[in-house]
């Protein structure tokens, strides 16, 4: 009987957290809140910049295997799509060369950018990055084949 009175005792005894000691722990969670996002943001910045340069090394890997199989890279006007179907209707096709439509858009949702002939080589490919405009520094930097 005394040990289910303690019992009680100790439960009703209980009350809970104050409402200054949640504001501290507020207060310390948005500390870190503030410490950590833009770390994380970084790196979610240059995730993508590192994807977009694997995609455009994947890409450059379909042009030459659709170059060894039809004799040629594929024409300006077919651009890449020429690696997901056969858009000039050439017999020799026998893609597609890539797996999937999205294949051929950069992380940022455009569409990779591909001159035939090339400035840097035989072509081109290239995305602009998180501006969308040549140039910029940081995350709005060019990502080349070249």
């Amino acid at each position: 009987m005394k040990h289910e009175q303690a019992e009680r005792h100790r439960t009703h005894g209980e009350r809970g957290f104050t409402l200054l000691e949640l504001l501290v722990v507020l207060a310390i969670l948005g500390m870190l809140a503030a410490i950590a996002a833009p770390r994380v943001l970084g790196y979610l910045g240059t995730a993508r910049s590192d994807s977009a340069k694997i995609q455009i090394n994947n890409i450059a890997t379909a042009l030459d295997l659709y170059r060894l199989e039809t004799g040629r890279y594929p024409s300006q006007a077919d651009g890449l799509t020429a690696l997901v179907e056969n858009v000039s209707g050439s017999g020799a096709w026998n893609g597609p060369y890539l797996k999937r439509k999205d294949a051929v858009v950069d992380p940022w949702g455009r569409p990779y950018q591909y001159r035939l002939p090339g400035q840097h080589g035989e072509y081109d490919l290239f995305s602009l990055g998180a501006d969308g405009a040549q140039g910029g520094e940081g995350e709005d930097h060019d990502v080349t084949s070249w």
